[in-house]
């Protein structure tokens, strides 16, 4: 799909880190956007910004875990564009801990924004991307959906589980030689505000929640890391080529190669654990 003037696209967690940068260089290629995100005051001003510079944006408060209110999205979407070109279901959350110590309200908190977010938007989307005649949607995975870390499971099955769905969808299209396509973008540090994603945690769910020494000292060292990370606009453009150029993968840091040729050459050597934090 190279031409995007005029198409029309919608970016969840667009109200900062990388889905911010992505909704603003789609409308830069001169995409209208859709900026989709639960925070009501950022999604609000990233949209103005984008407004005040002449490019025609749409900013729909919506809870990706909530299959109403990405349906609500699709048909705002329709309604005010008429079409829907790229979805990117990007929106993302995290939390911490040893498995043994995890509530399954954590659990639950993070597969339904992380996870069944992207099913609701490929579900809803997938469709109207159909009858435009042409689209591509990327779903945002990370390089935990490659290769697992130690003490945030919830994030790492939920991020397998997205890489599993878009390489099952992108076989079911080219089998079906449809016109659409999908690529999963699998970022590694970025300077985002993924570590600060409690913010948005409903109350109810966070009181489950038990802080423990293991989630202090990954957030302490995640954030210094992030802190020094890739700029998200970066990411923004390694998105623009792959839905131009119909790429698959979107692998952000070109070190992850060697990481994931090291867990596979151990698979096939003797099928023990490589690569990876805490591994």
């Amino acid at each position: 799909m190279d031409n995007l003037e005029g198409r029309t696209a919608v970016v969840t967690g667009a109200a900062s880190g990388i889905g911010r940068a992505t909704a603003t260089h789609l409308a830069e290629c001169g995409m209208r956007v859709v900026l989709s995100d639960i925070e009501k005051e950022p999604l609000t001003e990233a949209a103005e910004a984008l407004k005040r510079k002449g490019r025609d944006v749409l900013a729909v408060r919506t809870d990706v875990s909530n299959w109403d209110s990405v349906q609500e999205l699709a048909a705002r979407t329709l309604a005010a564009f008429g079409s829907v070109h790229v979805v990117h279901n990007n929106a993302g959350v995290v939390t911490a801990g040893p498995i043994a110590e995890l509530s399954l309200e954590d659990w639950k908190w993070v597969l339904d924004v992380d996870l069944w977010s992207v099913i609701y938007g490929v579900k809803a989307f997938l469709p109207l991307l159909r009858e435009a005649g042409e689209g591509h949607i990327v779903n945002t995975a990370s390089t935990n959906g490659l290769v697992s870390a130690a003490t945030i499971g919830p994030y790492n099955v939920a991020k397998f589980g997205v890489v599993a769905l878009t390489e099952t969808l992108q076989r079911e299209l080219i089998a079906e030689q449809s016109p659409v396509r999908v690529s999963v973008l699998c970022p590694g540090v970025v300077k985002t505000r993924i570590v600060e994603s409690a913010r948005n945690r409903p109350a109810e769910n966070a009181a489950a929640h038990h802080r423990s020494s293991e989630e202090e000292k990954f957030f302490k060292f995640s954030g210094s890391m992030i802190a020094e990370g890739m700029d998200p606009a970066e990411v923004a453009r390694m998105v623009e080529t792959a839905i131009r150029e119909q790429r698959f993968w979107i692998l952000t840091h070109p070190g992850w190669h060697d990481v994931l040729r090291a867990r596979v050459e151990a698979l096939a050597k003797d099928g023990s654990l490589a690569g990876g934090f805490g591994g």
